[in-house]
């Protein structure tokens, strides 16, 4: 914990702080019949969100800490193209009845979010009016490998909900305070992200997202068990694997796997078997033949364990 200190609300003790919440819950949106589009744009979707309360000086810590782990986390999935965008309070007074708070709160909670955003090195790009009517909103704007950007994980500063519910802490010197709430969504809309990570890789996952990570192709029928033991070692071994054993010419199997776009493609004929070895196959059609069935599976799983983009 950062702090030795007592969490309340209404006289009732919960927790030191800072206390985290995390939680995933299905949202419904009364979306319009023209805008629903695919995974990107459903009516009703999976969201993980989470709150953290923390004590006001230690807003810019905690949101420190969360951005730099959705930042991470894009990462592993591939999606290294990114900017943030600062979305805040409409200042014209136009909209302004329909956000709650002081503007001191709203001054402060926009500063912390657009400090600790600079610190991340990434373009910031301004959003006014954007901010929810609680709180201004730091999001992560991807982009994808044609250059279409998506809104991601988002980190949202709260000062007012947590005044209206009468939270508040015992502080190390006595007294009692108000903490500070934090909104954070790491995918947002899971269907949406999936549906990103789709796009971005036109299908062609690499090897560790891909649904099926090797395709085994028999030359001929006589050839089914052997690779069946191949198979049987790389499923010891934590890998997604399949085995096309059906009635299909072997070019129509081959042709099969890459339309699939499977990121590894192992075939065996008589030599193969012989040696105890089969012929590696990646997803650009290239090959190398005669490789030991020890060697496929340390490549493969060394390519999972890495995330290795095949």
């Amino acid at each position: 914990p950062m702090h030795n200190l007592i969490f309340r609300s209404r006289g009732r003790s919960y927790r030191e702080l800072p206390l985290r919440l995390f939680e995933f819950g299905t949202v419904y949106r009364d979306e319009a019949s023209g805008v629903v589009h695919g995974l990107t744009r459903v009516r009703a979707l999976t969201q993980d969100d989470s709150h953290s309360y923390v004590a006001q000086e230690d807003a810019a810590k905690e949101i420190r800490h969360l951005l730099e782990f959705v930042l991470s986390l894009l990462r592993d999935f591939g999606l290294n193209d990114f900017y943030l965008e600062l979305s805040t309070r409409d200042e014209d007074g136009k909209k302004k009845d329909k956000f709650i708070g002081s503007d001191e709160q709203w001054a402060e909670a926009t500063q912390v979010l657009e400090e600790v955003a600079m610190e991340t090195g990434l373009e910031l790009v301004p959003d006014p009016g954007g901010a929810a009517f609680y709180g201004p909103k730091v999001s992560v704007q991807a982009r994808d490998a044609i250059g279409r950007t998506w809104q991601m994980s988002t980190v949202q500063l709260d000062f007012n909900q947590p005044e209206r519910f009468g939270l508040e802490y015992q502080a190390a010197d006595g007294t009692r305070k108000q903490p500070v709430m934090i909104h954070s969504a790491k995918f947002g809309s899971i269907e949406r992200f999936m549906g990103v990570l789709i796009e971005h890789y036109a299908g062609a996952f690499p090897v560790w997202l891909a649904p099926v990570q090797v395709t085994c192709i028999p030359v001929a029928e006589e050839f089914n068990d052997y690779l069946a033991e191949v198979a049987a070692q790389l499923k010891a071994a934590g890998v997604r694997v399949e085995i096309d054993d059906s009635d299909d010419r072997f070019p129509k199997k081959i042709r099969n796997a890459s339309k699939s776009k499977v990121p590894f493609v192992l075939i065996a004929g008589g030599e193969d078997r012989d040696a105890n070895a089969v012929s590696f196959r990646f997803r650009n059609g290239e090959q190398d033949n005669g490789v030991s069935v020890a060697e496929a599976v340390s490549r493969i799983v060394e390519s999972i364990e890495t995330k290795a983009q095949v």
